[in-house]
């Protein structure tokens, strides 16, 4: 069993960083999606899972709800035009300013913040994805242990470690996964080829299907060979998604067989970029500041309200509250259901200690949106910091209902309840929120906690201890993969 599991997570590394040799010219004919012997699609989804676990335990993976609703509308909008998906899919973002994006089990799609930085538009944002998405529709990993069956790991010490570095710094990740390992490299690199091959060609014409232009792939690609041009070193993402002249010319090629229809940027979109500058990159405020304010003047008049947007939220960050809510009522009072005003109006209200002001902006989205997660958290917060704990609890226990892995809801939760004296409560959030970044262990502690605090409460007890039994299991497993 714990080779199996090895053998899946080498597989799910060696594809996510593949060598930089050239592409062959031609297109590949189809590899299709046929039953493999080697891993069900269960099993692919237990490991995506466990892996999750760990990268939220090792990685800056951002719980920002807006920018997470954000990433999973683009991404489900080309979910809902991809072929052969058999698995939910999830985004998420990670706090880094090396632009990269992948991949794995269970259809996990992770994106670096300096994506946001680097795309000019949506198209471009949504061809990177799309090329990910087709990654996991066409089961890349899965049919990757398939080709190497007959290979053998040199060492099961250090793997698991050097995949996850291999995650967060790819070129250090390569060479600790090239010192411990012992692989078939020029058959792989072949394999790993035709792979990019084949997600390049689906994820276009996936890309098409969602509604976006398919020259946002040769736009992308030809802005990335650009900026490696003049680079000391190559972004990470050609670490792991090569790049040479024929990847460029062949996505040209695959674009100019559709029909050429330039699709508008999105202001959503703009605004999404405006946040990352503000709160995920290295932009200090007076350059954000300067940034934002040229923007105003140059920029499409369209996209104005993403520059206001922007000066706002440093506003903020700078503590200049006045300024901030200047901006921010402005843009409230244009789109009130704006999920991007909303949360950063709560913010300023909150801070400026308007805790009624916030909660009737957003009970009045919440009308309009009654289960969205950012308007529902937001208000959460905002009962909270008035003091109106109960109302925070019954909203975020229902958010909890609808998205059992939000770490964001338990991590409030764990405060509402310290507030409110339920303390088994609390130790049990607390469990959830540990085990969310697979700390099982520290889980264990916290329920055994929750358990000595719960008295005359039969079923809660039941609960618990099924919830320690559950997580001794997921305790055992995740050893396996070590």
């Amino acid at each position: 069993m714990k080779r199996h599991y090895l053998a899946a997570l080498l597989c799910c590394c060696s594809a996510l960083y593949s060598a930089t040799s050239a592409y062959a010219a031609t297109d590949l004919p189809e590899l299709g999606t046929a039953a493999l012997n080697t891993l069900s699609i269960e099993q692919e989804n237990v490991l995506g899972d466990a892996y999750m676990r760990i990268l939220r335990q090792q990685l800056p993976i951002i719980t920002d709800p807006v920018m997470s609703e954000y990433l999973t509308d683009v991404g489900n909008r080309l979910v809902a035009h991809s072929d052969n998906v058999k698995t939910p899919f999830e985004f998420f973002l990670i706090n880094n300013n090396e632009i990269n994006a992948f991949a794995f089990f269970g259809g996990h799609v992770g994106v670096h913040t300096a994506l946001f930085l680097f795309a000019g538009n949506e198209g471009e944002l949504a061809s990177v994805l799309a090329h990910e998405v087709a990654h996991v529709t066409q089961r890349h990993l899965a049919r990757s242990i398939e080709a190497q069956q007959k290979n053998t790991p040199a060492t099961v010490a250090g793997v698991l470690g050097s995949i996850l570095l291999a995650m967060a710094a790819p070129e250090a990740g390569i060479a600790a996964l090239q010192s411990t390992l012992a692989l078939g490299q020029q058959a792989q690199i072949n394999y790993t080829r035709m792979n990019e091959q084949e997600a390049d060609r689906i994820g276009m014409k996936t890309l098409v299907a969602a509604g976006y232009d398919p020259y946002a792939f040769p736009s992308f690609f030809g802005t990335l060979a650009a900026q490696t041009r003049f680079a000391a070193k190559p972004p990470a993402i050609l670490l792991t998604h090569p790049l040479p002249e024929s990847r460029i010319t062949d996505s040209r090629n695959r674009a100019a067989r559709y029909p050429r229809r330039p699709v508008e940027d999105s202001l959503m979109f703009r605004l999404a970029k405006a946040r990352v500058q503000v709160r995920y990159s290295n932009y200090s405020n007076e350059y954000a500041i300067d940034v934002f304010s040229r923007q105003l003047k140059e920029v499409d008049q369209r996209f104005k309200a993403a520059s206001e947007y922007g000066l706002a939220l440093t506003y903020f960050k700078m503590g200049q509250l006045d300024k901030a809510q200047t901006l921010i009522r402005q843009l409230i009072k244009l789109d009130p259901y704006n999920l991007f005003y909303l949360d950063t109006f709560a913010d300023v209200m909150l801070e400026t200690k308007q805790f009624d002001t916030a909660i009737k902006q957003l009970e009045q989205a919440r009308k309009n949106r009654p289960d969205n997660a950012v308007i529902e958290i937001n208000l959460a917060n905002a009962h909270l910091k008035k003091g109106d704990w109960e109302t925070a609890r019954k909203l975020l226990e229902r958010q909890r209902s609808l998205d059992p892995e939000n770490s964001t809801v338990y991590s409030l939760l764990t405060t509402v309840y310290g507030r409110l004296k339920m303390s088994a409560k609390k130790h049990i959030a607390q469990a959830e929120l540990l085990a969310l970044r697979a700390n099982y262990s520290n889980g264990i502690d916290e329920l055994q906690r929750a358990y000595r605090q719960t008295d005359d409460n039969p079923l809660q007890l039941a609960r618990i201890d099924a919830r320690i039994k559950q997580m001794r299991v997921a305790q055992q497993q995740l050893n396996q993969l070590k």
